[in-house]
């Protein structure tokens, strides 16, 4: 295939892709996290100030928020006690600044996503261009079609959060590292410097990388010297690149924060540190939270201990018919597993077979020499294990996203593999098969991407009974369930909505609050009650605080709301 056939086919992918996120989401409400970064990145260019959501570095809330700079006539509401006088009131701000402001919330939430979009967009592009350098034009094709078709990607691509920004950031900080080393120019370092920079401003996961390149680098000075001896005059000197581009990254972050904070008062900073981390022994962060040149760098900290401490302390949601807020050992696997279409499944295990079955033994020097041929590869490998050791210790189980970061390699390493493997025209046509069904296995399910499951456990519509929360439910269908209440002629409703749109701001007069702990019998008869999954399987517990919707299952729904709201009769 010619570099200019295989060029257009790849701008048609990326088009294709961006075209299913862009119309996807323009019924979707805000979503729960949305509720919260899009107004803080506003808060953040308008204000300098990151009082709002420091839990999580400015870049994507940055990148979002730059379009509703040329929208017209936006109250910032600076007048109420979350922004004033609150440590971190980012969904009574949130709420305030969507839904109380006057201001055009569905025009916001819709251009604040399109950034993102775009991330997605570079994303993709560098994973057709890493697997391409790697395994040739099918490779590069085959990894784009396999990212292009990934519903997590368009579930997550096309929304105001962090998820696909991390994505983004571990795999591009990671391409132009391993091209440091290999090829260590002024402009291979500099370059890996900034995007490591970079990295670090988009979310505090990515301080993984610190671990990831030590090690890289620790293995590449080892296959450069004799025998494995790390520390030979080579290696002193990929030591001081490694550090020197560590030092771009860390001057990147402080200056980035510095703008930041530049409107944040001193008092107000250190105030708020106190109080968020009034419990943690890492708490004298505060000390440097109203030092001019410590600043940027106390707000940074502050951000990374309270996302390391809630990672820790977990979160309660519904799992396999129990819920907890304890975690699973066995959480990720099981949500990847069903969450991943089954035909990348197959060719993931295709490409491991072949992997394993070509593994031989050998001497030293053709390990070095193996290592040296094969870094990319190895490097990709390495930070699949080091991610996803982290994710089976983390006690936050709330959705596949979190292992996004680990999907473009893993695209990466199977499309290299099967790119080599497929050389007879029977292979080929088995691979059309797969990824064709790939491809009709998810477009089926648009625009519900977030709802997506495979049919190992019947698709879509039976994933509620596995997993809710952001592998199903985010709150996005609220809008779709107003249509529907407009649709039939329904004057009133209750609901109980998880989510981070206003339910009263959509259903106005129609709208009657709900929640698992009232007594069923307060409902007035020939009632419609709507119950988002999450809350709904959330109230499937075994004591009294976690069991309020098992009287719901004398009830069959009279319809779904885009897989994730319930909506019942009750007679």
């Amino acid at each position: 295939m010619s570099n200019r056939l295989t060029n257009l086919l790849a701008v048609v992918l990326l088009a294709f892709m961006f075209l299913l996120a862009v119309f996807s989401m323009k019924d979707d409400a805000v979503t729960y996290d949305e509720a919260a970064h899009l107004p803080a990145g506003y808060s953040y260019l308008t204000q300098k100030d990151m009082r709002l959501n420091p839990e999580h570095p400015p870049l994507i809330k940055d990148l979002s928020a730059l379009p509703l700079l040329f929208i017209k006539d936006i109250n910032f509401p600076s007048d109420i006690d979350a922004w004033q006088k609150d440590a971190n009131g980012q969904w009574v701000f949130g709420s305030h600044f969507l839904h109380q402001s006057s201001n055009p919330t569905d025009k916001m939430i819709f251009w604040g996503r399109i950034p993102i979009v775009l991330l997605l967009m570079l994303l993709g592009f560098y994973i057709f261009k890493w697997a391409r350098e790697l395994a040739g034009n099918k490779g590069g094709l085959l990894a784009l079609f396999l990212f292009s078709f990934s519903p997590t990607f368009l579930a997550h691509g096309r929304l105001v959060t962090t998820d696909t920004g991390a994505a983004m950031a571990f795999f591009i900080a990671t391409y132009y590292f391993v091209k440091s080393l290999q090829r260590p120019t002024k402009r291979n370092i500099v370059i890996a410097g900034i995007f490591f920079g970079l990295a670090q401003l988009c979310k505090f996961s990515l301080v993984l990388l610190l671990p990831l390149f030590g090690i890289l680098l620790l293995i590449w000075a080892g296959a450069n010297s004799k025998n494995f001896k790390i520390f030979s005059q080579r290696s002193i000197f990929s030591i001081g690149r490694t550090v020197l581009v560590g030092l771009i990254g860390l001057t990147l972050v402080w200056s980035v924060y510095q703008y930041h904070v530049w409107g944040y008062p001193p008092e107000k900073q250190v105030q708020d540190t106190r109080v968020l981390l009034e419990s943690h022994p890492l708490q004298d962060v505060a000390w440097a939270a109203d030092k001019p040149i410590l600043r940027p760098m106390a707000q940074y900290l502050l951000g990374a201990i309270m996302v390391f401490q809630r990672a820790s302390g977990g979160h309660t949601t519904f799992f396999l018919g129990e819920i907890s807020d304890e975690g699973w050992k066995n959480y990720f696997p099981i949500v990847y597993a069903i969450k991943v279409p089954l035909a990348f499944h197959i060719l993931t295990l295709i490409a491991l077979l072949s992997v394993t079955l070509s593994i031989r033994r050998g001497s030293l020097q053709k390990t070095k020499e193996w290592v040296k041929a094969h870094f990319p590869e190895l490097s990709m490998l390495i930070f699949i294990a080091i991610y996803w050791a982290t994710s089976l210790s983390s006690n936050l189980n709330i959705g596949v996203r979190h292992l996004l970061p680990t999907f473009p390699f893993v695209i990466v390493l199977v499309s290299v593999v099967i790119a080599k493997l497929t050389k007879n025209i029977y292979a080929n046509f088995a691979l059309a098969g797969l990824i064709i069904w790939q491809a009709v296995s998810v477009v089926s399910v648009y625009p519900h991407f977030l709802a997506y499951f495979n049919e190992s456990v019947g698709g879509p519509d039976k994933g509620y009974l596995y997993t809710v929360d952001s592998n199903l439910d985010w709150g996005q269908d609220l809008r779709r369930l107003v249509q529907w209440t407009d649709d039939k002629e329904i004057n009133q409703i209750h609901l109980d909505y998880f989510g981070g749109s206003d339910a009263k701001y959509y259903l106005k007069d129609k709208y009657n609050p709900w929640w698992a702990s009232r007594n069923p019998e307060e409902l007035p008869p020939n009632s419609y009650l709507a119950v988002s999954a999450t809350l709904l399987q959330g109230g499937h517990g075994s004591t009294p605080k976690n069991s309020g919707y098992l009287w719901l299952d004398q009830y069959e729904p009279v319809t779904k709301i885009g897989y994730s709201i319930f909506v019942y009769y009750i007679e």
